[in-house]
């Protein structure tokens, strides 16, 4: 598959051969997308261990994060702010603690 953007040809492999190489390499793309934000979650909301061992348990610590994750979007784009989504997290972490 050769990649316009990056000018660059890539190579999958794949056994599922009713698709075309455009819709595998979109299909990795969006994958990439995926491992990304989960990354970027870990990261910065401090998913280092699970607080619980249960299956629910960790279902809610995941959908917490990804709430906040949201939450945070969301004001960084009503607010048409130019900065990362993790600058604006420390803002607000700083904001909503701060007792001035």
């Amino acid at each position: 598959y050769w990649d316009e953007e990056q000018e660059r040809e890539f190579t999958f492999i794949t056994n599922a051969m009713h698709i075309s190489a455009l819709q595998v390499a979109e299909l990795y793309k969006n994958r990439w997308q995926v491992e990304l934000f989960f990354k970027w979650l870990k990261q910065h909301l401090k998913i280092k261990r699970f607080w619980g061992t249960t299956e629910n348990a960790v279902r809610i610590q995941i959908y917490a994060a990804i709430c906040a994750y949201c939450l945070v979007a969301i004001i960084q784009h009503d607010m048409q702010l130019n900065r990362s989504t993790y600058e604006v997290l420390q803002i607000l972490s700083i904001s909503l603690t701060d007792k001035t």
